[in-house]
């Protein structure tokens, strides 16, 4: 998504070219040794799909700008942010993820806020919430799973586990989460945010050394034991300091992303959206149900690959 935004400048181009019908579609836009560039080779060419979905996140931006408030003060906070964990390296950073410039990657932001606050709306999310994730924050927790698909097989290794079953061998028997398999369920150090609500929950109300009753959550039921906890080795910094944080992770934890797309798409349909760039008027009609427009920094969960009961953090660096 990322490097289709890139194309707005591009996209913009296919308005204007649009617009002036009358022009001669010969005109060259580019010149290289090896042949010119047409603007009717260019127009052509922004009518693939790339092209499309960059025309699609325009308007759904335009569409939750009108619906939903985020000032520039917020992108400004959040872009320095990434300033403050990437330092020097910013411009490569730009170029690594596919962004032309800074503006650019503020766009993504400003959208990816959007979208959030689209996903946040109806959700309640109490001062006591918040209190309670950073007060979770403070403390890591080591811990060992096993990962099955039903509560039966579940039972079945907790009973096992009561008569003086080894954790470990049984985790490497039977976990379909097989990283941790092979390392006898171990999950290593993790903090609040880390893994999904339900396991969070669970492994958080629980003692060092206790092995929790099945615990159900979307990779299946897990057999969860807590060998160590600690407190967090950096310094967290103040809750008023990381409340926005806090609020963001936990809407990213708890969003329907097919439900916050189809709210989506109903904001467009009500907009009376009219394409009138020639060859994409159908680029609504021809989306996939479910089919994202955004900027896929919703907070969708799932399994990072090994069902460990981890969320996939890849975007949670944005803050």
């Amino acid at each position: 998504m990322k490097k289709s935004l890139i194309a707005a400048g591009l996209t913009a181009g296919i308005l204007t070219l649009t617009a002036c019908n009358s022009g001669d579609e010969s005109k060259v836009v580019a010149e290289t040794s090896a042949g010119d560039v047409t603007k009717d080779e260019f127009y052509q060419e922004m009518k693939t799909q790339s092209g499309k979905q960059v025309l699609r996140q325009l308007i759904t931006k335009k569409v939750l700008n009108d619906n939903y408030d985020v000032s520039d003060e917020q992108v400004d906070k959040e872009v320095q942010k990434t300033k403050d964990q990437v330092g020097e390296q910013f411009d490569m950073f730009l170029q690594q993820q596919g962004f032309p410039d800074e503006a650019a990657y503020r766009e993504t932001i400003r959208l990816s806020l959007l979208q959030l606050e689209a996903a946040s709306e109806g959700m309640d999310i109490t001062e006591e919430d918040l209190k309670q994730r950073y007060e979770r924050m403070k403390t890591e927790i080591e811990a060992k799973h096993i990962l099955v698909d039903s509560k039966e097989k579940a039972k079945e290794i907790k009973s096992k586990l009561e008569n003086g079953g080894d954790f470990a061998k049984l985790a490497e028997k039977n976990s379909k989460d097989k990283a941790s398999a092979k390392k006898g369920g171990d999950l290593d150090y993790f903090s609040a945010g880390d893994m999904v609500p339900a396991f969070e929950d669970k492994a958080y109300s629980m003692e060092v050394g206790s092995v929790s009753d099945p615990v159900k959550s979307e990779h299946g039921f897990h057999i969860i034991k807590v060998t160590d906890k600690r407190d967090t080795k950096e310094d967290i910094g103040s809750f008023e300091d990381n409340k926005e944080t806090i609020r963001r992770n936990i809407i990213n934890q708890n969003i329907n992303v097919q439900s916050l797309q189809q709210k989506i798409n109903k904001m467009i349909q009500d907009s009376d959206v009219s394409i009138k760039a020639e060859g994409l008027e159908d680029i609504f009609k021809q989306q996939k149900p479910g089919q994202g427009q955004g900027s896929g920094q919703s907070g969708q969960k799932s399994g990072n690959g090994n069902d460990s009961g981890k969320k996939d953090t890849s975007e949670e660096g944005q803050g």
